[in-house]
């Protein structure tokens, strides 16, 4: 008898412990979606303000600079707002900086010293400068002052030490060409795509495919296998790439073929580029030389003989036929000579002004769009930037504003 008390007992006990359990998850749930029904439907004008602050600057703002922002909003002006906030060294040293960073080598590693490809990505923002030329321009940002070394072609002494003294890009840096700066010729310039940074990148070693597949990655928002289309000709895929890959020719037919048939005659715009340093060294610099295709366009000819061989700088888009016409490509032949008209190519694209976008999107907003407002800002943000002479500052404004109440 006594022990069915206490069975009994004990029953009660864990009913009691499993009933005061469900009750705290759900005073906890309860918390969690109050919290979060207050941060997303009522915060009020200065957490507004506080926020597009945030996110644009990557710190906190003084309380003189909340009041203001606070009033600004308070009238409507969240624009002005967000405006406001880009004038501050933050948003060039701290958000445009991490956000770009990663497109500047293969590891996609934020934390790598600025180099002439942030810092020229940096000036255009803050200069509102045309962004396709990021792909085409014969454009490179220095930093105006006697305090660090000059900039140089061999090595990245000068944005090194401007990110270790800590020096204001947004008032430092200046616009200046790259064929005067590192004496390659105007028309070889091809923005980001001929900075040193992307060279040391993309261009050493290999076949020169790498500058092609990471251009697509980090400015179209697309990687190879997303484009793969395997009903265009394989005409210009080079000799280096067997047809049989492991003896069996379906392989090629129907993976290899797919991304190597557009891939090939758009990276034939780099035959004459090179690096002239070791794969993982810190010296070298960009090689440009129109006389001859560089010896990596050539190599493993005996893999398949009868594939392309490059004869030049020529270059041709697949692309414009097939699925991926939906990439919407600009006006123009889908032809040409050399990484600047290939680079106004890419830049030129829908999917370009759509990339730009969905970036900023995901680094100011702290996520990647997911819901239908989400796209539809996207759009709104798209379409502004194309209206506007493709200024970046215009999609950070409208994505502070647009995610100041999350």
């Amino acid at each position: 008898m006594n022990r069915n008390k206490q069975d009994c007992a004990q029953q009660y006990d864990n009913n009691l412990d499993r009933y005061k359990v469900k009750r705290n998850l759900t005073v906890i749930v309860g918390c969690v979606l109050l919290s979060a029904l207050a941060s997303h439907s009522f915060a009020n004008e200065r957490d507004e303000a506080k926020r597009i602050y945030d996110r644009l600057v990557g710190s906190p703002p003084s309380v003189d600079m909340l009041n203001t922002l606070e009033s600004l909003v308070n009238g409507g002006q969240y624009r002005d707002a967000a405006i406001l906030a880009t004038q501050e060294d933050g948003f060039y040293n701290v958000t445009i900086k991490n956000m770009v960073t990663p497109w500047t080598n293969e590891d996609g590693d934020a934390f790598a010293p600025l180099n002439d490809y942030t810092a020229t990505v940096i000036g255009m923002v803050r200069d509102e400068v045309d962004f396709r030329q990021v792909l085409s321009g014969d454009i490179l940002y220095v930093g105006d002052t006697n305090a660090v070394p000059s900039p140089s072609p061999s090595n990245n002494n000068h944005y090194a030490e401007l990110e270790a003294q800590n020096i204001s890009l947004r008032d430092t840096l200046i616009q200046t060409a790259q064929s005067t700066t590192y004496g390659i010729p105007s028309d070889a310039t091809a923005g980001i795509m001929t900075s040193r940074a992307a060279a040391k990148a993309f261009f050493v070693a290999g076949t020169n495919r790498a500058m092609f597949r990471f251009t697509l990655m980090n400015h179209l928002c697309r990687d190879l296998e997303q484009v793969k289309d395997i009903t265009r000709p394989s005409d210009r895929i080079r000799q280096d790439v067997s047809r049989s890959p492991g003896g069996d020719s379906r392989i090629f037919l129907n993976s290899c073929i797919g991304c190597h048939s557009g891939m090939d005659p758009m990276a034939q715009a780099f035959a004459y580029y090179d690096w002239s340093g070791a794969e993982g060294a810190d010296d070298g610099a960009l090689i440009y030389d129109a006389s001859a295709v560089q010896e990596k366009y050539l190599i493993n000819s005996n893999n398949f003989p009868h594939g392309f061989i490059t004869p030049d700088d020529s270059w041709d888009n697949y692309w414009r036929s097939g699925p991926n016409a939906n990439l919407g490509w600009g006006a123009g032949s889908g032809s040409g000579n050399g990484a600047k008209t290939m680079g106004q190519e890419l830049a030129n694209s829908d999917v370009f002004a759509t990339c730009q976008a969905q970036k900023v999107f995901k680094a100011v907003c702290l996520r990647a769009p997911h819901s239908g407002a989400d796209i539809s800002q996207i759009s709104a943000m798209t379409n502004t930037f194309k209206g506007n002479g493709y200024h970046m500052r215009d999609l950070f404004v409208d994505a502070a504003v647009y995610c100041r109440a999350e």
